[in-house]
Parts: C-alpha cells; sequence; structure tokens
C-alpha cells in the first residue's frame, strides 16, 4: 500500500508540472524509499536467502538508474552493492570451487568477480567525475596528483574505487598491467584514511574498509616478493578496533592472510575459533557481513590440515 502510495504521490505531481518526465519523479521517490531500506538486506542472518535475493534487487535498482542515471542515491547504492555484492557472494563461490579443486568453476568465478568489481568502479567513477574518469589509468605523477586533489566530499567514491582497483588486481594477478595498478589503490587507501583523521565517518564499515583493503594489498604477494603480513596484520587489527570488535570479517582475514605468510597456525586456529565462538548477532545491523564472515572461517578452519602441511 506504502509503495502504490507513493507511485500515485508521484503521478500527481508528475500531472501537476505538465511536461515532467513522470518516470524521473518516481525513480527520484522511490531512491529514497530504497536507501531507507537498504538496512533490511544488511540485517540479513539467512546468507543463502542474501545470496538468491541480490541479483534481482541489483537489477531492479539498476533499471531505475537506467531511467535516471543522473540520481545520486541511486549510483552511490549500485557503487556499493556490487563492491560487496562481489566481496560476500561471488568471491565466495570462488574460493568454494578453488578449495575443491574445480578449475573450471573458478576460472568462472574469477571472471564474475572482475566483472562485478569492474561494475563497483565504473559507478564510482560516474560519482567522482570526468577528471577520474580520464586521469585514473594516466601516469603515475598524473594518478598521484589525482588521488591528492580529492577532497573529503569524495572520501567514499574514491573508497569504492580503491576496493575495486584491488579487488580487480587480486583476480587478474597474472597480469602485469594489472599489477601496476597496486600502487594505485594503496596510495588511494592513504588518502581515504588521510581523509578520516580529520573528519572520521559516521558509518563504522566505511572507517574500517580502507584498513581491510590495505591488509589484503600487503598480503597479495609472498613475503620473498615483498608482502609485508606483520604490517597487514596491524591493519586487520586496526579495522576490528574501529567497529568495536564487532566485524568480524578483519579477523577472518588476518587469520587466513597472515597465517598462512607468517606459517602461524596457532594465529590462524585461535583466531578462527575465536570468531566461531562470536555470535554473529553480535552486531545486528550488519548481521549479514558477520555471516559471511563466519561462512569464511568454518571453511578455513575446515582445509586447516592441508593448509599446514
Amino acid at each position: 500500500m506504502r509503495l502504490a502510495s507513493l507511485f500515485a504521490t508521484a503521478a500527481a505531481a508528475a500531472a501537476l508540472c505538465g511536461g515532467c518526465d513522470l518516470g524521473k519523479i518516481t525513480v527520484n521517490t522511490t531512491a529514497k524509499v530504497l536507501l531507507r531500506a537498504q538496512p533490511s538486506l544488511q540485517m540479513e542472518s539467512d546468507y543463502e536467502l542474501a545470496h538468491q535475493a541480490i541479483p534481482g534487487t541489483l537489477k531492479t535498482v539498476e533499471g531505475f538508474w537506467v531511467v535516471n542515471p543522473d540520481n545520486e542515491i541511486l549510483t552511490n547504492l549500485l557503487t556499493e552493492a556490487y563492491c560487496q555484492y562481489g566481496t560476500a557472494f561471488v568471491e565466495d563461490d570462488w574460493e568454494v570451487a578453488k578449495f575443491a579443486k574445480d578449475l573450471e568453476a573458478t576460472e568462472y568465478h574469477n571472471t564474475r568477480a572482475t566483472k562485478m568489481f569492474t561494475r563497483c568502479l565504473n559507478y564510482a567513477l560516474r560519482t567522482l567525475g570526468p577528471r577520474w574518469q580520464k586521469e585514473l589509468f594516466g601516469s603515475d605523477d598524473q594518478v598521484r596528483k589525482l588521488i591528492k586533489d580529492t577532497s573529503g566530499s569524495k572520501r567514499t567514491a574514491m573508497m569504492w574505487a580503491g576496493v575495486a582497483l584491488g579487488s580487480m588486481v587480486n583476480h587478474n594477478s597474472s597480469r602485469m598491467e594489472m599489477l601496476g595498478h597496486v600502487a594505485t589503490v594503496d596510495a588511494i587507501m592513504h588518502r581515504v584514511i588521510e581523509l578520516d583523521a580529520k573528519h572520521a565517518p559516521a558509518n563504522k564499515i566505511h572507517a574500517a574498509l580502507p584498513h581491510i583493503a590495505l591488509g589484503m594489498l600487503l598480503t597479495s604477494r609472498p613475503k620473498a616478493l615483498g608482502g609485508q603480513p606483520d604490517a597487514a596484520k596491524a591493519e586487520f587489527l586496526l579495522a576490528g578496533q574501529i567497529t568495536g570488535g564487532k566485524m568480524l570479517l578483519p579477523s577472518v582475514l588476518m587469520a587466513y592472510r597472515v597465517g598462512l605468510a607468517n606459517n602461524d597456525q596457532k594465529l590462524f586456529h585461535d583466531t578462527l575459533k575465536t570468531v566461531m565462538e562470536t555470535d554473529p548477532a553480535i552486531w545486528p545491523e550488519q548481521r549479514l557481513a558477520n555471516e559471511v564472515a563466519h561462512r569464511k572461517a568454518r571453511r578455513y578452519l575446515k582445509h586447516e590440515r592441508e593448509l599446514f602441511q
């Protein structure tokens, strides 16, 4: 009834303004409802329900965006949604395939992950504007100046651009041209953290993500090739502290990535065991993220012997 009322209101408004675009008016009204409804998904406790529901929801929101691509609310929702869908669900399918040693499925989900993060990046670049769209893949000097010149008003879009680009590098690590973007991701995240030191974001997830991204980046290579697992551990711990220990994913990633890099089975086992003993409802507003963390922790513990043989 409420949604029907919104459409009726939008139609009445269109009638009053004569030549107004009814589709855009409807989208602008609906976008505000979608923003208010976003916590419903973040609070979901059933991983499979979310896994199956999100693709349809994404395409519905994207359909609204096609009607009015200038709607900032929809652009921001799609930016975050594609990065989070890629991380929580497509990468999860990719990991399952890797542990099962199913090469065909691994490649399939790897390609899908790249596509999801590319969409996230494209939406972030739309918010960041023409200069970012033109210079992000320019010379090193151009990129450094571009990032340095970006103000706090573009902080979150810049963060998602960095998350997306870093994830694309992770899924295409055999391509030399992609590895060249590691320095860009590093610079983006340090700029975001610099901006956060002046004005900390109210959203604790957004405040923690740059540190998680740096932790991932610092463990993207073996120690012999420049990886820095100890520095990564510090970043993961800081991400956990920012959320008051309520976000479980930093601990899971620290256990897996730092534990393996340092051959530290005790860190691996004890940290994941603590995660599994923590109720994912410890942070009701981010229940789904903690369900994802539990799912990963369970998988890693199941394969502990082969990982440390």
